[in-house]
């Protein structure tokens, strides 16, 4: 059976090794499903698959061994998981209608961690609802606080929980136990000051330590949510570096509009020759200029008095 390989990729299956078969990738935005899912993905790859799903390092699920003429019949079949998980869709039973920007990723997040700054889940769902669908390959890693348990900065876009710590004074018994968990476990952004712990406001990371080593609750989380944006830190064969931080204390707005901002960029700069119409973001940057990019990043954007805009900024990595 011939088939259109970019059609095929763009309907989020993939081209495989084994000739006349292909498999399906299902969007799991931040990695988080109802469990009833789970028979329906069994059923998917018992039907018409070989019987086997991989859980992709994108948190997503594929599922492999599906016969080139039986993937109208998957699209129709995986409706029921484009709704449940409330995918954007133009044609209900067509599929999904992109496969450029991959699964957005998140740990578990305050739903379950204690140190977890944020819901990561709902947060990862508010950004697919934003970006997707788009042929353009942008990966959105988000994690709860800065253990970045979801390893954010090897991301084009990295999310990475943060806390403006409050004291109640009145709370306070001065009994340390704060300043040496920030010690040991953080950035040492505490010290005691008349016997009650005074923060460093330049060198606090908003790792919350101090709020989940207070025994007296004395320390608390803000109530407005902030977070350190890291940006195009990459992985594969060509120059792989880490993300290195853009702004600081920024707000989900702020986020949400700098990365629809990059999408606006890459399609203005993006290197029509690249293989298979991928170019990673970082190789734009390179080419046009720290400048230029941050330019059309922060265009309408309006941040928080807080936020702090890191620059200049330099990217290491390994050259080949």
């Amino acid at each position: 059976m011939d088939i259109n390989t970019k059609s095929l990729k763009k309907n989020a299956f993939r081209v495989t090794k084994e000739r006349g078969f292909t498999a399906s990738r299902i969007r799991v935005p931040g990695g988080h499903l109802d469990a009833k899912y789970l028979s329906k993905i069994q059923e998917l790859a018992e039907k018409y698959g070989n019987g086997t799903v991989h859980i992709t390092s994108r948190q997503g699920f594929e599922i492999p061994g599906i016969p080139f003429e039986k993937i109208p019949a998957v699209n129709k079949s995986i409706q029921e998981l484009i709704d449940g998980m409330d995918i954007n869709q133009d044609k209900p039973g067509t599929g999904y209608p992109a496969a450029g920007t991959r699964n957005i990723t998140s740990c578990i997040g305050n739903r379950v961690c204690p140190f977890a700054c944020y819901d990561t889940t709902s947060f990862a769902q508010r950004i697919e609802k934003a970006v997707f669908p788009n042929d353009l390959h942008f990966k959105i890693a988000l994690t709860g606080c800065p253990n970045d348990c979801a390893k954010v900065r090897m991301h084009d876009f990295g999310i990475m929980g943060m806390t403006i710590p409050k004291l109640d004074s009145d709370r306070c018994v001065s009994c340390g136990a704060c300043v040496k968990a920030c010690k040991k476990k953080s950035v040492e952004a505490l010290k005691p000051v008349n016997y009650r712990p005074q923060r460093d406001e330049k060198r606090c990371i908003g790792c919350g330590e101090c709020v989940i080593n207070c025994p007296n609750a004395a320390w608390t989380r803000s109530h407005k949510k902030f977070y350190r944006l890291t940006i195009f830190g990459r992985t594969g064969k060509k120059n792989p570096r880490m993300g290195v931080d853009f702004i600081k204390w920024i707000d989900e707005d702020s986020i949400i509009k700098i990365i629809l901002n990059t999408y606006d960029y890459v399609k203005e700069y993006i290197d029509p020759e690249a293989p298979g119409g991928k170019e990673h973001i970082g190789y734009i940057v390179d080419r046009t200029g720290f400048e230029e990019f941050k330019k059309w990043a922060l265009k309408d954007v309006i941040l928080p008095e807080e936020a702090e805009i890191c620059s200049p900024i330099y990217w290491n990595g390994i050259k080949y």
